[in-house]
């Protein structure tokens, strides 16, 4: 996904070092939410083998924490806006630390769905225009409306699965909050904006197959909207439903292979 905002959006190499950078830091968060998650509603492998590995996820935020360490220092000039995306990050998996402040940011309404997908938008695209230097045009906010509205549909249908866990929790968020025809029309306003300004980058010279390569993964998940609030296999969300995140970013690879 990082790749692809600088192949498609900046037009020049990958910046290595923040390429390592995310990777580790990818795997510092993630490990460090499982590591904090040990109950789950839903039957689930996932969470049953995070329950019986709990030193492995401890193990790999070590190793994330420290490897985002090493990177983060070819990176200082940048340090404010990496320091900002870690307290994000982090936002989203501090309600689930066993301390009163932390277990407090439960009750931010509208928070975790959106937290989530800041993250994402963020970390793939927005940081690696800002890192870039490049002056500031209209398709780069073009492009991070239709990333981060793409990803926060995706995270719509999470936030429907594990919204039995959510409540038990304590955690709000809009998927909580609202009903099934309101969480309907979140999800179709979010898939909305993602076409409207994906079509949109047409008018700054991008091809007709760019557009095609961006838009299927939110016609797919679009057509995935009633299997998903019917199953919640692990497969199929983290590995279909994920997938679809860096769907466009593999086609776009293998386009230029």
């Amino acid at each position: 996904m990082v790749d692809q905002t600088y192949r498609l959006i900046l037009h020049s190499e990958v910046n290595i070092y923040f390429l390592l950078f995310v990777l580790f830091s990818t795997i510092c968060s993630y490990s460090f939410h499982w590591y904090l998650t040990s109950h789950s509603v839903i039957p689930s492998p996932r969470i049953k083998w995070v329950e019986r590995n709990r030193n492995v996820h401890l193990i790999f935020f070590i190793i994330g924490l420290a490897g985002s360490g090493i990177f983060f220092f070819y990176l200082l000039p940048y340090w404010h806006w990496l320091l900002l995306s870690a307290i994000i990050t982090f936002l989203y998996s501090a309600p689930k630390i066993p301390h009163p402040l932390f277990r407090a940011l439960r009750k931010v309404a509208l928070g975790k769905t959106i937290f989530l997908a800041l993250v994402w938008m963020n970390v793939t695209t927005l940081l690696p225009i800002l890192i870039s230097g490049q002056p500031w045009q209209n398709d780069f906010t073009l492009f991070i409306l239709s990333r981060f509205f793409l990803i926060y549909a995706i995270c719509i249908l999470f936030d429907y699965r594990d919204r039995q866990d959510d409540k038990a929790a304590g955690i709000r968020s809009l998927v909580t909050y609202l009903n099934e025809k309101g969480i309907l029309y979140l999800f179709i306003f979010s898939l909305i904006v993602f076409a409207v300004s994906t079509l949109l980058l047409y008018s700054y010279n991008y091809t007709i197959l760019s557009i095609i390569i961006l838009l299927i993964p939110g016609i797919i998940t679009a057509c995935l909207y009633n299997y998903a609030r019917r199953n919640f296999s692990d497969l199929f969300y983290y590995f279909i439903l994920d997938g679809l995140m860096a769907f466009s970013a593999l086609l776009l690879l293998i386009r230029s292979i």
